[in-house]
């Protein structure tokens, strides 16, 4: 691949100012929101539990997702890919990567909700420290995959990022494709279902039906939203991080 590429057939300079443009709002609200909850995570001890330890991985999983996108919208902006195919490749990995801990992540949070309201046992840490561990070992082993020839990173149609080479029809590609997607997006997505529908079942009996719908919780974004911004995560570590001298005192009393 060359070190750089013009503009594909098909696509103008307007059409590639735009999608930079849509890349670099959506990097800068992910980075803003997940960092938010890092921060919160990092600066207030109480928070710093092993459940919260799931929602900060996949924290830093959004933010990676969100780098990425920032890579992409300055390369759109550009109107050219300016890093080189070594480049690419790191790309590809970096993205895939995160996604995929993104994904996993995801299912853990759903099975640890699950562990907390339906067995009324707190979650431990050396099962969450491992559980993250193995997300995230899990997602870069995969997303090594097309590194290794099983599987293909190249540039996206505007050919200013890159990802998986998604148009790709050979049994190499297919292969690895349906591998992937079953242990990457069937299995969390089973266990996301199953752990929401035994804890609706279970607050269904109890009378206090207050379990979250259940979405497609792939965006940095949204995942902020959905595991932060509604949670005491950022609520209370922004608050506490904001009046130290309240905090101090509360702690006293």
């Amino acid at each position: 691949m060359a070190a750089t590429r013009a503009l594909p057939a098909g696509f103008g300079e307007l059409e590639v100012l735009a999608v930079g443009t849509v890349l670099l709002m959506e990097a800068l609200s992910g980075i803003s929101l997940n960092g938010l909850t890092i921060f919160s995570f990092c600066k207030t001890p109480d928070l710093q539990t092993p459940i919260n330890l799931l929602v900060l991985s996949l924290a830093l999983a959004d933010t990676g997702i969100s780098l990425n996108a920032l890579v992409a919208a300055v390369s759109s902006l550009l109107r050219r890919w300016p890093h080189g195919s070594e480049g690419c490749q790191v790309h590809g990995f970096q993205g895939f990567a995160t996604a995929l801990a993104s994904i996993c992540g995801s299912a853990a949070i759903a099975w640890g909700r699950y562990h907390h309201y339906c067995t009324r046992r707190q979650l431990a840490w050396d099962t969450a420290i491992p559980l993250v561990l193995f997300v995230w070992l899990s997602s870069a082993f995969w997303a090594s995959l097309p590194l290794m020839g099983w599987g293909h990173y190249d540039y996206e149609p505007v050919g200013t990022c890159c990802t998986l080479d998604y148009s790709r029809g050979d049994r190499n590609f297919i292969s690895f494709l349906f591998t992937m997607a079953f242990f990457n997006f069937l299995v969390p997505l089973f266990i996301t279902h199953t752990s929401y529908r035994f804890m609706e079942q279970k607050f269904s009996r109890s009378g206090h039906l207050q379990v979250p719908a259940l979405i497609a919780k792939t965006m940095p974004t949204v995942n902020a939203i959905n595991y932060a911004l509604h949670s005491e995560m950022v609520c209370r570590g922004t608050w506490q991080c904001l009046s130290p001298q309240k905090s101090k005192k509360d702690r006293t009393q």
